[in-house]
């Protein structure tokens, strides 16, 4: 496990922060990690790879006062639908891929099953092609892979 201290609470925080970004069709083409107790604008470098090509929908905690990425765009809860895709993807890797409960023991390790994790769900989410409904959407899942 890995233990980190928060400065001001005073408490312990075990584990690491995930950020992934996915295409149009809910594809993971990028991801990183880092100590649960880092800032989310951490993250800014992964969104900059993606100047000139795409549009990052982020949460607000990837705001900062000063030096937001060109590419990014902060969605208030509620704002953006396309936010959707992103909790969707998330959704599957908690409950298929029990993303929240890994515990290694060192930072390889981990990064090594994320990386692991992030292919497997583009393999299986591929598995039957894209499936598409009579709205023009594909619809993602890997339930039949949990069981």
């Amino acid at each position: 496990m890995l233990l980190i201290t928060t400065g001001m609470s005073h408490r312990w925080i075990v584990g690491a922060k995930v950020v992934y970004v996915v295409n149009q069709w809910g594809l993971v083409v990028a991801w990183d990690y880092a100590a649960a107790n880092v800032a989310d604008n951490t993250f800014h470098g992964l969104i900059r790879d993606f100047d000139g090509e795409m549009v990052i929908f982020t949460d607000t905690g990837f705001h900062a006062q000063q030096g937001d990425p060109l590419n990014m765009k902060p969605c208030k809860r509620g704002t953006w639908n396309v936010r959707m895709l992103v909790e969707t993807v998330l959704s599957m890797l908690t409950t298929v891929c029990q993303f929240k409960k890994l515990s290694h023991r060192t930072w390889p390790a981990l990064a090594a099953r994320l990386g692991f994790t992030m292919a497997l769900f583009n393999i299986l989410v591929q598995w039957d092609g894209f499936p598409i409904d009579a709205d023009g959407k594909i619809r993602l899942s890997i339930a039949e892979f949990g069981l």
